[in-house]
């Protein structure tokens, strides 16, 4: 008799280990947000490999291998980073958690005009890696000229634009998105318009799209929107104005003139023109931004050596002054605040005021210069520019047209002091402007963060809650769901994702990262 049991017991697990499922996973009774930024509704996403296979409502549990219950929990496709500077993490953080918490399950790099190149080489490097995230690449301007050019302050010739031409196709030929500029930062600065021009015809003949940190976010600002729209229309690229924002507060308010004027493109001139902002009102990048231009030709090192030359020294340092009372020190020292800062990093989270007032001098703008100089001749840091205004950010996250992106990267706890957008960004947007402040509904923020940046990229198989689309998935609670990062503590993890799906993986489960990694990389055109 025991013999009969046991037998009918390991036929039975036989049976059950055999079974063949319809579904990998089944997301039950959850408060579906599409994307498509229509109202929720509540219903069933099922998932088979890394696809979602069907989307409906009581679906059957009984064809699931594991069923998970999202009631009273928001499910929407996972966020998408269309500006992001990840890839110098990867190495050290490939699981890419700060991300993972925030909801995000694609992030874009190459922006801001530099990129590895050729990028083949990285896609094998990073291809190796357990990524947590998927990732894909623009070509970058800046990156290009230094190839060719090096850090030189003139006009390309003719056979170098030719040159640079071929490096851009090829380039996209390997699966780059676009092309993008850092028209602020050297060598891409000293690029004129009709070289831009010239490169970004061939990423739009690839179908790629043009997106530009511009050369002025300040006091030229119209400026340089008139050419993001005239190298939109000659090259018949889309364009993609990246981290829209006005600096410096004489120039607050701006904001007005700039989204009528993207308006105005897209609707009278036919221009293909978005853009995309960080939820935050201060910047964050290298303190030599706040050096001017000709000074930086040649790179750091030819830096250093004119600011050992008494007149040449006074002139950058004028430079830095002009740039603190007008640009991103927004007319006070104390607005500017040391992030990483590996030759001192007790000066990490203080402002130059601060850091002045400690050493027993006044913070004036002539010993704030000083200060930069002196960090600069020491190796540099990274700091936050607190040069923006509450009014322009809110004014531009209502506009149809702005995607939510970071402008970040990856971090692990402890290593530098990076910008709080690091682990913020997405659960900010939420938790502040969807839910305190009601700027933006849940349905339109999610909009923002899914479909509108996968249409941009013309990934026409993620950032929607569809059959046949790949199964990027984010799980949240909406109550709970929040940043935690802060100017002054910004290593800290963002609260709220229940589950969290890449490519069919699931990589966060009942808000525990599970071990398992889906993350790839993405080429434009693929299915």
């Amino acid at each position: 008799m025991l013999k009969k049991v046991l037998s009918l017991l390991f036929s039975l697990s036989l049976s059950l280990l055999s079974q063949s499922y319809e579904y990998d996973y089944l997301i039950k009774n959850a408060r579906i947000i599409d994307g498509t930024g229509a109202p929720w509704f509540i219903g069933d996403v099922a998932i088979k490999g890394d696809k979602i296979v069907e989307v409906g409502y009581e679906l059957d549990k009984n064809k699931a291998k594991e069923v998970i219950n999202a009631k009273g929990l928001y499910l929407a496709p996972g966020f998408i980073d269309i500006h992001s500077h990840a890839r110098g993490g990867l190495v050290f953080e490939p699981t890419m958690e700060n991300l993972l918490r925030q909801g995000v399950t694609t992030v874009m790099e190459g922006n801001d005009g530099s990129s590895p190149l050729p990028l083949r080489i990285s896609f094998e490097e990073f291809g190796k890696l357990q990524l947590g995230v998927n990732i894909g690449f623009f070509g970058g301007h800046g990156s290009v000229r230094d190839s060719v050019i090096g850090w030189e302050n003139r006009k390309a010739t003719k056979e170098e634009i030719e040159r640079m031409k071929e490096i851009v196709e090829e380039a996209m030929k390997e699966g780059a998105f676009g092309i993008s500029t850092g028209l602020i930062y050297p060598p891409g600065s000293f690029g004129d318009t009709e070289e831009i021009i010239e490169l970004a015809k061939v990423a739009g003949k690839y179908g790629g799209i043009y997106i530009t940190h511009m050369r002025s976010e300040s006091n030229k600002i119209m400026e340089a929107l008139e050419e993001a729209i005239k190298i939109g229309k000659e090259a018949k690229i889309p364009v993609q104005i990246t981290h829209h924002k006005i600096v410096g507060r004489a120039n607050w308010g701006m904001s007005l003139r700039t989204l009528l004027r993207i308006e105005r493109a897209r609707e009278e001139e036919g221009v293909d023109i978005t853009l995309d902002q960080y939820p935050y009102t201060a910047t964050h990048t290298g303190i030599t931004v706040l050096v001017p231009g000709w000074a930086q030709e040649g790179g750091v090192e030819k830096l250093i050596e004119r600011l050992k030359n008494p007149e040449l020294r006074n002139l950058i340092k004028q430079g830095i002054i002009e740039n603190m009372k007008s640009d991103r020190g927004s007319g006070d020292p104390n607005n500017i605040q040391i992030g990483s800062c590996r030759w001192k990093p007790e000066y990490q989270g203080k402002t130059l005021s601060q850091i002045l007032i400690e050493r027993g001098v006044e913070p004036s703008f002539e010993n704030s210069a000083e200060l930069v100089i002196e960090i600069i001749e020491n190796g540099g840091a990274m700091a936050i520019y607190h040069s923006l205004s509450e009014e322009d950010l809110q004014r531009i996250i209502r506009f149809p047209w702005t995607m939510h992106a970071s402008d970040g990267g990856v971090a692990k706890p402890g290593m530098g002091f990076p910008h709080p957008r690091t682990y913020g960004t997405f659960p900010r947007v939420i938790a502040r402007y969807v839910k305190e402040l009601g700027i933006l509904t849940l349905e339109e923020a999610i909009r923002k963060m899914t479909s509108l940046p996968a249409w941009r990229l013309k990934l026409f198989n993620r950032g929607l809650i569809r059959p046949g689309f790949y199964a990027d998935i984010v799980v949240f609670d909406f109550e709970k769901f929040k940043d935690r990062a802060t100017f002054e503590n910004p290593h800290q993890y963002a609260e709220g994702v229940v589950h969290l799906w890449v490519n069919g993986v699931l990589t966060i489960k009942d808000g525990s990262l599970t071990g398992k990694t889906g993350g790839r990389i993405l080429k434009r055109g693929e299915r």
